[in-house]
C-alpha cells in the first residue's frame, strides 16, 4: 500500500477576477457542467464555491501524480467533485480512471481562501 497526499489554497479573489474576465472560457476548461450548476446555485457565496473545487483539483493532481505516465495525462474536467448526502466532497473521474486508488477529500473556505486536501490510497 502506498498513501500520498495533496493541499491547495487559493484566494477567492483570484477565481472570481479569472471568471469575470474570462467567463464561460474558464468556467469550461475548468469545470464539469455539474459543478458549474452547483456553483450558480450558491449565488452568494458562488465564487467561494468555484475557488474550493479549483484547490481540490490541485490537490488531487498533487496526490496522484506519481500514479501518472505523464503528468498532463489528466485534464481539470476529468475530475469532477460532487457532495454526497451528508454534505462530504467526492471525487469522480469522468474520463481517466485511476485503478485501485481511493481518495479522500476535504475542502472548505472562508470570505478570502479556500483550501483542500487529498489523502489518496494506492491498494
Amino acid at each position: 500500500m502506498k498513501i500520498t497526499c495533496g493541499t491547495d489554497v487559493i484566494e477567492i479573489a483570484r477565481i472570481k477576477e479569472s471568471i469575470e474576465k474570462s467567463g464561460e472560457t474558464f468556467l469550461k476548461k475548468i469545470y464539469t457542467q455539474a459543478e458549474i450548476n452547483y456553483c450558480k446555485g450558491k449565488r452568494n457565496s458562488m465564487y467561494q464555491h468555484y475557488a474550493a473545487r479549483f484547490a481540490a483539483k490541485e490537490a488531487i493532481f498533487k496526490a496522484i501524480s506519481c500514479y501518472l505516465k505523464e503528468k498532463f495525462e489528466i485534464t481539470w474536467t476529468d475530475v469532477e467533485i460532487t457532495n454526497e448526502q451528508d454534505g462530504k466532497p467526492k471525487v469522480h473521474f469522468l474520463q481517466k480512471e485511476i485503478p485501485n486508488v481511493n481518495i479522500d477529500l476535504s475542502i472548505s473556505h472562508c470570505q478570502n481562501y479556500a483550501v483542500a486536501t487529498v489523502i489518496a490510497i494506492k491498494e
